[in-house]
């Protein structure tokens, strides 16, 4: 008898999950997607294009909140849950849902779930949202390209779209941002490595992705995966870096699948000592040592830098921030508030009596966010609330703490300045060490000709 699944998703792990473990396989029959986490993706079908023969009318997907009426009405034996960055009680306690309704609550591991690459493949993590990843990915691209190699980056899903359409995505210019139609968050992760010179792909189709990437007409010496959240890899790393944040201590213990992620490392960064405290940067560490003693750890800080000062100096100043890092990844302050502090902002604006539409909404289900503003673009509608929201707000000027600039795709009627922040590392060993060890042992460069061991 086929089993009846139900895979408890976010619009990626969830995907993925299905194509590498039960696309294809005759003992199951997955009858439903659930979403959470992004607005706005549930009510969409996951397409026969990528479902495969087994499901010539594609796998329906609904909001987690119906899944007891689902795990009834559909017959349900197992759910297996699919998405990241979340509390270990939030977990138990949809398995507790889940279980109370009748079915099994499942998590796939590393196993049945990651892909073999061809080449040379270094997988950057986190154990939290907002940790430092895509800076992290920059840094080690910087060095990779500083001795000559091919870097290829792909990119944790982020299919708000048309699925058939995204299946496989490749990003060499700006130009193909707006082709394929991608969100503010989508932008906020392609746009700095297209900037930086190197090709990125994303999509759904996690297998068919890295076979492009393998081939890129460019060239590929090595991949570079650039992960989303806290999730463990898509692929079998031969380099497994996982970033710790030294501003929330014991998350790296107490999220799921963040602690999978440190205890796959071979190198543990401890990021943002440079505005940390030394108690929590000395529980990051301790905790580290814990789970993960054979770890190389990495000290690393996030300085920042700004286009123009004088737009945050003695001004009472509206800070965007990244959107996911503030919602579900449930920081309080980023570049952008730092940014503030340090370049002598009057007063910090709070947005909330200014909002409309969709971020209004964001506001009510996290109510923690505090006196910043998460740039959510997963749509028209939200760039529109945000656009509108920016420029309803009583304030001297803007400081833009997102990975992109945000004046580039809406129109902000007053001063603004952006914040830039990238990965510093701190003594010995550093990422240039550990590149070099793993170009020389994987016969990528002979030792005598890395740029690291004789710079």
């Amino acid at each position: 008898m086929k089993k009846n699944i139900i895979l408890i998703g976010a619009a990626g792990r969830d995907f993925h999950n299905f194509n590498t473990y039960f696309r294809g396989n005759k003992d199951y029959n997955v009858v439903a997607f659930t979403a959470a986490q992004i607005p706005d993706i549930d009510g969409r079908k996951y397409p026969t294009e990528l479902a495969g023969d087994l499901y010539p009318d594609g796998i329906p997907i609904y909001a987690e909140e119906g899944i007891v009426n689902l795990i009834k009405d559909l017959k349900v034996d197992d759910c297996v849950f699919s998405y990241s960055d979340v509390l270990y009680n939030k977990v138990m306690s949809i398995s507790a849902i889940v279980n109370a309704a009748g079915a099994n609550f499942i998590l796939l591991g590393p196993k049945d779930t990651m892909i073999k690459s061809t080449k040379p493949l270094i997988a950057v993590g986190a154990v939290r949202t907002g940790c430092g990843k895509s800076q992290t990915s920059r840094r080690i691209i910087e060095i990779l390209m500083m001795e000559g190699l091919k870097v290829v980056a792909i990119r944790h899903p982020m299919p708000y779209g048309n699925l058939a359409e995204q299946k496989v995505q490749r990003f060499a210019t700006l130009e193909d941002l707006e082709r394929h139609h991608c969100t503010i968050e989508e932008m906020e992760e392609y746009e700095p490595h297209i900037v930086r010179g190197n090709v990125i792909y994303a999509g759904v189709d996690y297998e068919a992705i890295l076979r492009a990437a393998e081939n890129d007409s460019d060239g590929c010496d090595i991949i570079l995966w650039d992960g989303g959240n806290n999730d463990f890899p898509f692929y079998v790393p031969d380099l497994n870096i996982t970033i710790v944040d030294s501003h929330r201590p014991g998350h790296e213990l107490t999220y799921y699948p963040g602690e999978v992620t440190l205890r796959l490392a071979d190198v543990a960064i401890i990021n943002k000592i440079d505005t940390a405290d030394l108690v929590n940067i000395l529980k990051v560490r301790e905790n580290i040592a814990k789970v993960n003693p054979g770890a190389i750890v990495i000290d690393a800080a996030s300085p920042i830098r700004v286009d123009n000062p004088d737009i945050i100096k003695g001004k009472r100043v509206l800070v965007v921030e990244d959107g996911p890092t503030l919602t579900h990844g449930g920081m309080k302050l980023g570049a952008g508030i730092v940014a503030a502090q340090k370049f002598g902002a009057a007063e910090l604006i709070d947005p909330r009596p200014f909002t409309v539409g969709k971020l209004s909404e964001t506001f009510e289900i996290y109510p923690n966010i505090g006196t910043l503003l998460p740039a959510m673009g997963y749509g028209e509608e939200q760039l529109k609330d945000l656009e509108t929201t920016i420029n309803n707000t009583d304030c001297d000027s803007v400081l833009i703490g997102t990975p992109i600039d945000l004046g580039r795709i809406i129109k902000i009627n007053k001063p603004y300045t952006r914040v830039y922040y990238d990965l510093q590392e701190i003594g010995y060993p550093g990422l240039e060490d550990v590149l070099c060890d793993f170009i020389v042992k994987h016969g990528i460069i002979k030792k005598e000709k890395c740029k690291c061991c004789y710079s």
